[in-house]
C-alpha cells in the first residue's frame, strides 16, 4: 500500500472502529485536564486515566481517538537523527471492561490484513512471555505461525506504574526486508537492528497492582491499544524517516525554498532542517491548545522549541523572522481533522512571530557572549561553562539552559548545572523574599502568630452579614489566654462566623463584635490550618472564653469586595472572547477598593481591546445576569462546563459560581446577586507583571462614581482656567497649545537674536594661547539651549577655538564647552575642561572632546571657575 498519506491513514482507522461500534473521540488538548502529573499529554491513553482507573464513568465502554501528543525527553536527539521527534499523532482504540483480548488481536489483524492491505508474510508479532492466552490467539484463533510470534519478557511486553492498572502487551511488526538487516541469520523482533519495525502496541490490563507488588486481577480488564501515526505512514510509504512522508515534507520543501538549500546535500544543515520541521509542528499545536511561551512548565516547552528552531534557522542563515510563517504549512495541512488550528491561526502566528522577536532582539549578543566563553575556556584549557555564567545568559539573554548545552556540546563542552541551579534556586529566593513584603501589614505584627491550634469554626458569611457566635479561642503573643481587656490586641477564633478570611484572592473582612460588656474592632480576618482567625481590638469593656457575642460584617465593604469578585469572573470571560481561549487566570485580588487581575496573554493590550473588553464586561452588568451558587461535586462540576484553576487544590465538593449563560467558574469567594449591582465597571491600568502574563487593574461601583465625580471636577477647573465651557474644552485646549508653541517659537527666534547681538561683543574678548584662540564669558537669562546656539555661532566664525560659557538661570548654574576639530587635534578636550570648571562651582559634568556640558550651585563662583580655563587650555596643549 504505497503512497498513503498520514491523513488517509488517519481516517482510514477511525473508520473502521467506528464500525466495531467505538465512539469516536476528536483529539483531548495536550494540556491535561485536572492531572498534574503530566505536564503535556504524552499517549493516547493518557487523558483517559480517569476511565482505566474507574474514577469515572466513560461515555461509552468502546472509544477509538488520534491523539495529539509531545514529548521532549530526547529534545537535545531532535534533529541529529531521523528517529527522534517531539509532536506525533497516536492512534488508538480502548475498552472499559467491555471487551478484551480475543477481539483487540483480531480487529488488529484484520485492520493491518484487510483495511491496510499489508502482506501477511510482512507481519510479526511479539507477546509477554507468560501470557500464553494471546500466544494462543495469534496462533490458533488467527493463524500466525509459531515461528513469527516471539515471546519476550517485561521490559519488552508489560506495561506497568509503580501501583495501579498493568498487564502484558503484544505489538506487531512490520519486517522491512533483509536490506535493514544486521546480518544474524536469528535476526528477529526484538533486535536493535531496523529489520523490524514495531507500529502497533496493544495492552490488555487485567491486574491492578498494589503497594506490595502484587498482581490482582481486574474484574473488568481493560484494552488500551497505540499505533505511531506517523511512523505507520513511513512504513507504508517505504520512506525512511518520519520527514519523507506528506504533509511533513511539505514543510522540509517550503525550508528548503526560504533557505535556499537542499535537504539531504549537507548533514550539518539536515540537522537544522529537522530541528525546524519537528519543533513547527510542536509549536504550532501547543499554542493552538492554548500553552504560551514562559519559563516555566509547558510554557518553558514552548519557548524552548521557539527559541531552538529560531536558532537552527539562524545557523542556516535565515536572518528574519521566519517561523511564524512556516506555521501556515502546518494549519493548512492539519486543519481538516485539526479546525482550532484554522480557528486560532491569527493567535498561533502571532505569539510565535512576538517571540521569535524577543528572541531575536538578544540571541545575537548572547552567542557572542557564549562564543567568547568558549575562546576563554579553550585558552585556559578547560571543558565547563561556569554555572553563574551560564545563568546570566539565561537570566540577561534569554538563553535556555538546554540551547547553551547543545551550543556547548558541539564544542565539546560541557556545562556546570549543578552551579545553573544555584544561581535560579538564589533568584526564586529573591522573588520569593520580594511577594513576603508585599503581605498585609497587620499581620506582620510582633505576634507573628505561629498558629497549631485546630478549632472547628462554621462560616456563615454566604447567606449572613451578622451571626450569634460564641468564642472558642483568644490568642495573643502566640499563646492561649482566657481573656482580652479594653485597648488590648489578639486574635479570635469563633464556633460560628460571617467573617470571610483571606483566600482565593479575595481580602478578609472587617467589622464588629460585641454584647452588652464588650465591643472589639474587626481589622481583618484569615484563615489558617483551617481556623478562621480575627484579629480584634477591644475597645471596650473585655472578651473572654465562652462568651456569646454578636458578629457583624461591615456591610458596605463587604458589597464592595464583592462587586470586585464578581467583576473578576465577568472580566476573565471577556478576556477570553475577545483575546482568544488562551487566556487563564494567573492570579487575582479582590478588594473593597479596587480588583487586580493577572491573565496569560503574550503581548500587551491595546487601547482599541481594553475599550472592547470594557464595553463587553458593562454589557453583562447592564444586561443584569443572575448570579447562581451551586454545590457540585468535582466531577459534576467539570461537566456542567466550569472552569478551575489549574495549580488550585479544590475540596471533593465545590461552589459554582454561574452568571447568566455568561461564565461559569469553580470560586468560594462572595458575590453579588445579580451583576447590576456591580453598577459599572472601569478599567485603570494593564501592564506586564512577568513574561507571558499580563495585569489589569479596575474599579467597580462606588469607585468608578467617585472616580467620576473627581473627573468632573478636574474638568470644571480647566474649563474655568481657560475660561470657556464644558463643550468648548478640548477646541480651547488645542488653541492654547498652539498658542504656547508659537510663543515658544518666537522666544527661540528672540533668543537667537540675543545671541547674534553678542557675536561681536564676545569677538573683540577672544585671546589667543599658543595659536589656541580663547572665549570665555557669563551670559545671565539663556538657557543650555541658548549658550548652545551661540556656541555654535562663534565656531563658525572662529579657527582653533575652544568656547567656555555660563549662565545662571533660576538660580541654577549651566556651563558648557565647545571646540572646533582643528583645536581638537591640538590637544583639546570639552569634557575634561568642563568636569574641572564646574568643581568650582560645586557642580559637576562631562561630554566629548569637541562638546560638553555641565551644571553647578553656586552661582557666587562662575568668574573664578571661568578664570581657571586659560591653565586647563595650557596642561592639555603642553602633554
Amino acid at each position: 500500500m504505497n503512497n498513503y498519506t498520514l491523513h488517509r491513514i488517519r481516517k482510514e482507522f477511525l473508520d473502521f472502529f467506528e464500525e466495531k461500534d467505538h465512539m469516536i473521540k476528536e483529539s483531548f488538548s495536550l494540556v491535561p485536564k485536572s492531572d498534574k502529573s503530566l505536564l503535556l499529554i504524552i499517549a493516547g491513553m493518557a487523558p483517559l486515566k480517569p476511565y482505566f482507573l474507574g474514577k469515572v464513568k466513560p461515555p461509552r465502554d468502546r472509544m477509538s481517538t488520534c491523539q495529539k501528543c509531545v514529548r521532549t525527553d530526547d529534545i537535545e536527539n531532535v534533529g541529529k537523527t531521523d528517529r527522534h521527534g517531539t509532536f506525533f499523532e497516536m492512534l488508538g482504540n480502548f475498552s472499559f471492561g467491555d471487551y478484551f483480548k480475543e477481539e483487540a488481536i483480531e480487529w488488529s489483524w484484520e485492520f493491518m490484513v484487510q483495511r491496510l492491505n499489508i502482506s501477511k508474510d510482512k507481519l510479526w508479532v511479539s507477546v509477554y512471555v507468560e501470557d500464553e492466552e494471546a500466544y494462543e490467539i495469534w496462533n490458533r484463533k488467527i493463524g500466525v505461525s509459531k515461528d513469527r510470534i516471539v515471546k519476550l519478557g517485561k521490559e519488552d511486553n508489560f506495561w506497568e506504574l509503580e501501583v495501579g492498572p498493568c498487564g502484558p502487551s503484544s505489538e506487531i511488526y512490520i519486517d522491512r526486508g533483509e536490506e535493514y538487516s544486521c546480518g544474524d541469520e536469528k535476526c528477529k523482533p526484538g533486535c536493535e537492528c531496523d529489520r523490524y519495525v514495531e507500529v502497533w502496541n496493544l495492552v490488555f490490563s487485567q491486574y491492578d497492582k498494589d503497594i506490595n507488588g502484587n498482581y490482582n486481577p481486574l474484574p473488568n480488564p481493560n484494552i488500551d491499544t497505540g499505533m505511531g501515526l506517523e511512523r505507520i505512514t513511513a512504513v507504508l510509504n517505504n520512506a525512511n524517516n518520519i520527514f519523507e512522508i506528506e504533509p511533513i515534507s511539505l514543510i522540509i520543501n517550503e525550508i528548503e525554498k526560504i533557505a535556499n538549500i537542499k535537504y539531504g546535500d549537507n548533514k550539518e544543515t539536515d540537522v537544522s532542517i529537522r530541528v525546524i520541521t519537528d519543533h513547527i509542528r510542536a509549536m504550532t499545536f501547543l499554542i493552538s491548545d492554548g500553552v504560551l511561551p514562559g519559563n516555566e512548565g509547558r510554557g518553558y516547552v514552548l519557548r524552548r522549541l521557539i527559541r531552538r528552531a529560531s536558532r537552527h534557522g539562524k545557523l542556516l542563515g535565515l536572518k528574519n523572522k521566519f517561523l511564524y510563517e512556516l506555521a501556515d504549512i502546518v494549519i493548512d495541512n492539519w486543519k481538516e481533522f485539526y479546525n482550532e488550528l484554522q480557528d486560532k491561526k491569527i493567535q498561533i502566528k502571532k505569539i510565535i512571530k512576538t517571540e521569535e522577536e524577543k528572541f531575536e532582539e538578544t540571541i545575537d549578543q548572547g552567542i557572542e557572549i557564549l562564543n567568547s566563553y568558549i575562546d576563554e575556556m579553550k585558552s585556559n584549557d578547560e571543558n565547563t561553562l561556569k554555572g553563574k555564567r551560564a545563568f546570566k545568559l539565561y537570566d540577561t539573554y534569554g538563553f535556555p539552559l538546554d540551547l547553551t548545552k547543545e551550543i556547548l556540546e558541539d564544542e565539546g563542552f560541557y556545562v556546570d548545572e549543578k552551579g545553573f541551579n544555584t544561581e535560579m534556586e538564589f533568584q526564586r529566593n529573591r522573588a520569593r523574599n520580594a511577594r513576603n513584603s508585599d503581605d498585609i501589614e497587620a499581620w506582620d505584627s510582633k505576634d507573628n502568630l505561629d498558629l497549631e491550634y485546630n478549632f472547628k469554626t462554621e462560616f456563615q458569611g454566604y447567606n449572613n452579614l451578622s451571626y450569634q457566635s460564641k468564642v472558642l479561642a483568644i490568642i495573643k503573643d502566640n499563646k492561649l489566654i482566657e481573656k482580652l481587656n479594653e485597648n488590648e490586641e489578639g486574635y479570635l477564633i469563633l464556633n460560628n462566623t460571617p467573617f470571610y478570611g483571606e483566600s482565593g484572592g479575595q481580602i478578609g473582612d472587617t467589622g464588629i463584635l460585641e454584647n452588652e460588656y464588650f465591643k472589639g474592632l474587626v481589622y481583618d480576618t484569615k484563615r489558617k490550618n483551617g481556623n478562621f482567625i480575627h484579629l480584634v481590638t477591644v475597645k471596650s469593656g473585655s472578651i473572654k472564653l465562652e462568651d456569646e457575642i454578636k458578629a457583624s460584617v461591615d456591610k458596605l465593604r463587604r458589597n464592595d469586595i464583592a462587586r470586585n469578585h464578581s467583576a473578576t469572573h465577568i472580566l476573565h470571560k471577556s478576556l477570553k472572547i475577545i483575546l482568544g481561549e488562551h487566556v487563564n487566570q494567573a492570579g487575582s485580588l479582590v478588594t473593597d477598593e479596587r480588583l487586580r487581575f493577572d491573565f496569560t496573554h503574550y503581548e500587551s493590550l491595546t487601547e482599541e481591546q481594553l475599550t472592547e473588553i470594557e464595553q463587553l464586561v458593562n454589557k453583562q452588568i447592564f444586561d443584569s445576569l443572575k448570579v447562581k451558587v451551586m454545590e457540585k461535586s468535582m466531577e459534576e462540576a467539570k461537566d456542567m462546563g466550569a472552569i478551575a484553576l489549574f495549580d488550585e487544590k479544590y475540596d471533593n465538593k465545590v461552589r459554582v459560581v454561574k452568571m447568566g449563560d455568561y461564565s461559569m467558574e469553580l470560586c468560594g469567594g462572595t458575590h453579588v446577586d445579580n451583576i447590576s449591582q456591580i453598577g459599572m465597571f472601569k478599567i485603570i491600568s494593564e501592564s506586564g507583571v512577568a513574561s507571558g502574563v499580563r495585569r489589569i487593574e479596575a474599579i467597580t461601583g462606588r469607585r468608578v462614581y467617585d472616580m467620576f465625580v473627581k473627573m468632573e471636577k478636574q474638568i470644571n477647573d480647566v474649563t474655568f482656567i481657560l475660561k470657556t465651557n464644558k463643550n468648548g474644552i478640548v477646541e480651547k485646549t488645542k488653541a492654547t497649545i498652539e498658542e504656547i508653541k508659537s510663543l515658544e517659537k518666537e522666544i527661540e527666534t528672540l533668543k537667537s537674536k540675543i545671541a547674534d547681538s553678542k557675536i561681536e561683543d564676545l569677538l573683540d574678548e577672544v585671546y589667543n594661547l599658543d595659536g589656541i584662540n580663547i572665549i570665555t564669558k557669563r551670559i545671565d537669562g539663556l538657557d543650555i539651549n541658548g549658550l548652545r546656539q551661540l556656541g555654535d555661532k562663534l565656531k563658525e566664525r572662529l579657527d582653533n577655538v575652544i568656547i567656555v560659557l555660563a549662565t545662571k538661570k533660576d538660580d541654577k548654574v549651566n556651563l558648557i564647552a565647545m571646540a572646533t576639530k582643528d583645536s581638537v587635534k591640538l590637544g583639546i578636550h570639552c569634557g575634561n575642561i568642563i568636569r574641572e570648571v564646574a568643581k568650582v562651582t560645586g557642580g559637576g559634568g562631562g561630554g566629548r572632546p569637541n562638546m560638553a556640558q555641565a551644571g553647578g550651585k553656586d552661582s557666587s563662583k562662575i568668574e573664578e571657575a571661568l578664570s581657571i580655563v586659560e591653565d586647563l587650555v595650557k596642561e592639555q596643549i603642553n602633554k
